[in-house]
């Protein structure tokens, strides 16, 4: 049966007509079915992005040196140069806001756990805590924590709005999970589950690529597919319904993260910021993540291989490095900045080339996994709004007390489950020292003082996971109990006999 015309003649103007190669070979439910897919795509943009993004590619990779600056030091707090007084009026101000109820959190959790040899969502990941609990319930027990901090404070029962965007993979496992976990002590209504959108896969060429003789290859918009879901879900009518002025953005895969951070949220506040990124210092000049400068009149996150070594190393009169701002996915935005990016910026992002070894059904109907890329996905990041930001901000956080993300399975140089539960043990035995206890073997010989695995003090690699279990001391805190280490004054001068789970 040769194609209907109408689909032909549409395919043929946008040059993609071998789509059709297969259709007499499709029942007629998978016709159907392909048809809707193919007549619901919006052909002349998705072959924009293309276009545009083949252009790109034939450039050669800018070095952005002669265009950069760095930020203000007026638009720079960190946790290590602020006062005790000035942290607490910080987090007192967001517990204003989070018991009016006026603060939602965002969260990327679209990824599934690929490298961990998982095909779940990494936010259902066990890292081997005592208590095995999996990333979604550290984070959702975080914000029931932060709520009733607010409430003591203030003396309001406020509730914090929970946004989790997911992809077509990990939608309904996520949507599952929380349900039978009863949403891990929150209410339903408080947790939005939405899904990211897709866009196909195309060759180097310019051609869709067919994933299945009736279906096209399709993958992930990128983490910055965020602001044409947070409309096209309702996630921004939502907010507006709820009346959430702030919110914070966060990666599902950072085991310390602090959700919601009232000291991060208050600075921002008290700078009257639109827009902020929470970072943490770069480790050595090389290491490989993103640092968040000025480029030309712009707020931008800069990969590592987009500037020189002699701009890596440049230094500061102090020493600290000029661009060591290293971005971990942690931001702020106000309700009115991110509803003008929706509504009138988020076209204007550009997508980013990932060029990948993608699945195809050739001309005979065979389908053929390459062993070298053969085509690009096309995605925006989530950063990439920050060039829209009147007033924008920076927070410097310590990485050994806010980011461990969890990448690699075990074995792997970096980044695995060990490091994460590592660096968590690692932080709470900290609160508790902090607090004053004393914390014994089952000899009663104090335990020697473990060394954080997410530490700042870097050589010349980011392999410092202490992955040795002799270095642990097994005392876990429930985010229940502490949000971030307060609470723990009835342990001072106490001996606390290890494991301890509190």
């Amino acid at each position: 049966m040769a194609p209907p015309a109408d689909l032909l003649a549409l395919l043929q103007g946008h040059g993609q007509e071998h789509l059709l190669d297969h259709w007499d070979s499709l029942t007629q439910d998978q016709q159907d079915a392909f048809r809707a897919e193919l007549t619901d795509l919006d052909l002349a943009e998705v072959c924009g992005y293309f276009a545009r993004t083949a252009e790109s590619m034939t450039h050669t990779t800018e070095k952005l040196d002669d265009k950069m600056h760095p930020l203000q030091e007026s638009q720079c707090g960190a946790v290590g140069k602020t006062s005790d007084r000035e942290l607490a009026s910080y987090a007192n101000s967001s517990y204003e806001e989070i018991s009016k109820s006026r603060v939602g959190i965002l969260l990327l959790a679209g990824g599934q756990g690929t490298r961990l040899g998982t095909s779940y969502p990494k936010g259902m990941y066990n890292v081997g805590l005592p208590s095995q609990k999996t990333l979604f319930q550290l984070q959702a027990e975080r914000i029931s924590s932060l709520q009733k901090l607010a409430e003591e404070k203030t003396g309001r029962a406020g509730k914090i709005a929970w946004y989790i965007m997911t992809s077509a993979s990990t939608v309904k496992p996520t949507s599952d999970f929380f349900a039978e976990h009863n949403y891990f002590g929150l209410e339903a209504e408080n947790v939005f589950i939405f899904q990211q959108g897709t866009l196909p896969c195309f060759t180097f060429e310019g051609k869709m690529i067919l994933g299945e003789k009736g279906a096209l290859s399709r993958a992930p918009d990128g983490n910055g597919g965020l602001y044409r879901a947070l409309k096209q879900e309702g996630v921004l009518a939502d907010m507006k319904g709820k009346g959430v002025k702030y919110i914070q953005l966060y990666c599902v895969d950072n085991v310390l993260v602090k959700v919601g951070d009232p000291v991060f949220m208050g600075y921002c506040l008290a700078k009257e910021a639109e827009c902020a990124n929470k970072v943490v210092r770069k480790g050595f000049p090389t290491e490989a993540v993103g640092i968040t400068c000025k480029v030309e009149e712009h707020y931008q996150v800069v990969e590592y291989s987009e500037i020189t070594q002699k701009s890596a190393e440049k230094r500061n009169k102090d020493g600290s490095l000029v661009y060591g701002a290293a971005n971990i996915c942690i931001h702020f935005f106000t309700f009115d900045f991110l509803e003008r990016v929706v509504m009138f910026n988020e076209d204007s992002l550009h997508h980013h080339v990932a060029k990948k070894k993608i699945p195809y059904v050739n001309a005979e109907g065979s389908l053929v996994k390459p062993d070298k890329p053969n085509g690009i996905k096309m995605e925006k990041f989530v950063f990439d709004v920050f060039q829209f930001a009147k007033n924008f901000v920076v927070w410097e956080c310590l990485r050994d007390e806010e980011f461990a993300p969890l990448k690699n399975a075990e074995g792997a140089p970096d980044f695995t489950p060990t490091y994460c539960r590592n660096a968590l043990l690692a932080l709470h035995q900290k609160w508790l020292r902090i607090a004053g206890a004393k914390l014994v073997d089952a000899s009663g010989k104090e335990a020697a003082q473990m060394g954080s695995p997410a530490g700042e003090n870097n050589n010349n690699d980011a392999d410092n996971n202490n992955d040795e279990k002799d270095f642990v001391v097994m005392a876990e805190i429930s985010p229940l109990v502490s949000y971030a280490g307060e609470n723990l004054g009835q342990y001072k001068g106490k001996t606390l006999q290890l494991p301890l789970s509190l």
